[in-house]
């Protein structure tokens, strides 16, 4: 069945039906009785509709509603699209009342009414992931407790940090990944019914009853750019490769800190798989593939970019191609984020000393602080740990005249300071800085914008 069929006199060929259908719209079923039910409302309230014909358009959607949160719908191969498969089955529900069903609406303006019901659902779902993810490396930060780890430049241990700063790190970025959300939300949540194929329509619609009867918060202002546009659905997309790109982060660190070599943290059986070869093996999977599968998703965004770039106003088949790409970015997003948040619940961390040189910039700074050009007291540790690095000592063998020795201005606490990479954290107090103080700080901030545990 198609809804085109009148100016035909030739069913398509096989081979372009083939080319020219795509069943990925079919999960927008429930979307699109949804929005069907806003433009029966819509009709009815403007006289298009009599009461009796709205009632049974209304409950005919119903019924189909009800076979589709069952799973009992049956789509057909002659389904065109999922706005076929619905006006179809509505007609054997209701009869040929059915056929007022798309007075006043195209499927142009349908599908996107369909995708936006579609993506504000999905958002709201995305944030909700995200802020228990949140609250999962904020409780791992908990767990951690006092723990002192390294922090790292070009991989290299660079200052000593509390390991909680470092999972609190990760936090803020999914924060930031939530008010993406939310931002897209918000343009996402214009209702496009009423615009048409193109031009909207000669008949009295009432595109502000139908936005709200579906709970948009807006309407379109502009019926050529409500069928056209799609850097709605791109925006999402992006929204979802880059927190996509943020779970990659984080399953790096991960993969690494599970190494022998970090041997930083170890994670539940359920989160690692093993080898079919080595029988010692616990590979942290999970935190591969979220590396590995965001590529794909960057790539879903590159389409929808490039899909929307040549198009002229106003809509073309070309858009039939969004819902693959946004799909595909939302599923695996919403498949990284439970298993990255099943991941971090389950880790405990293993702690490991630091190297003993990530008290180095403490030591130049002990040295600022009496009114040394930092240039200067950069200068000076740095010979201080060459000649350390040549008698084979580390900061940990330091002593009072070796600093002494190196430049008069050091002063015996300076020796503490060097030895102790806890007491380096200790003594920071710059806001955000890798502190315990700035850690308590972190939890209480993150809790108070959070649904946190």
């Amino acid at each position: 069945m198609t809804l085109w069929g009148g100016r035909f006199s030739d069913a398509p060929a096989d081979v372009a039906w083939a080319f020219t259908t795509d069943d990925s719209d079919r999960r927008l079923l429930g979307d699109d009785v949804v929005g069907s039910m806003g433009h029966v409302a819509m009709l009815a309230h403007v006289g298009l509709l009599t009461a009796e014909e709205a009632t049974q358009l209304h409950g005919g959607l119903e019924a189909i509603r009800d076979e589709w949160s069952s799973g009992e719908f049956a789509f057909t191969e002659s389904d065109e699209d999922v706005h076929t498969a619905v006006e179809r089955r509505l007609g054997e529900l209701v009869g040929d009342v059915a056929g007022k069903l798309h007075t006043g609406r195209s499927r142009n303006d349908q599908v996107c009414v369909d995708l936006r019901l579609y993506l504000k659902r999905a958002a709201s779902d995305r944030i909700s992931q995200l802020e228990g993810l949140v609250g999962a490396l904020a409780g791992a930060a908990r767990r951690v407790g006092d723990t002192v780890a390294a922090s790292y430049t070009h991989l290299q241990q660079a200052q000593a940090i509390p390991l909680a700063h470092h999972l609190l790190a990760y936090a803020w970025m999914f924060r930031r990944d939530i008010a993406r959300f939310e931002g897209a939300l918000e343009r996402i949540d214009v209702s496009p019914l009423g615009a048409g194929a193109a031009a909207g329509s000669s008949l009295p619609l009432d595109p502000a009853v139908t936005a709200s009867h579906l709970g948009f918060g807006a309407m379109f202002d502009n019926s050529l750019d409500a069928v056209s546009s799609r850097d709605f659905v791109a925006e999402y997309a992006f929204c979802c490769a880059q927190a996509m790109t943020h779970l990659s982060r984080l399953g790096e660190d991960l993969v690494l800190w599970a190494t022998e070599e970090f041997d930083m943290a170890d994670y539940g059986d359920a989160f690692t798989t093993g080898s079919s070869a080595l029988p010692q093996k616990r590979n942290p999977d999970v935190a591969e593939l979220a590396r590995g599968k965001a590529a794909a998703v960057i790539g879903d965004v590159t389409a929808l970019l490039t899909l929307q770039k040549g198009l002229p106003l106003a809509y073309n088949r070309d858009l039939q191609e969004d819902k693959r790409a946004v799909f595909h970015a939302d599923d695996t997003l919403t498949a990284g984020l439970a298993a990255i948040t099943g991941m971090m619940e389950s880790l405990v961390a293993t702690p490991q000393d630091v190297s003993p040189w990530v008290t180095a910039l403490d030591l130049a700074e002990a040295l600022v602080s009496r009114g040394v050009p930092f240039r200067e007291a950069h200068h000076v540790v740095g010979a201080l740990v060459l000649r350390l690095t040549d008698e084979g000592r580390t900061f940990a063998d330091l002593t009072e005249s070796d600093l002494t020795d190196t430049d008069p201005r050091f002063e015996p606490g300076d020796v503490e300071v060097a030895r102790s990479p806890a007491t380096s954290i200790s003594r920071r107090t710059v806001p955000g800085a890798g502190s315990w103080g700035s850690v308590e700080h972190q939890l209480a901030a993150l809790e108070s914008v959070s649904r946190l545990d």
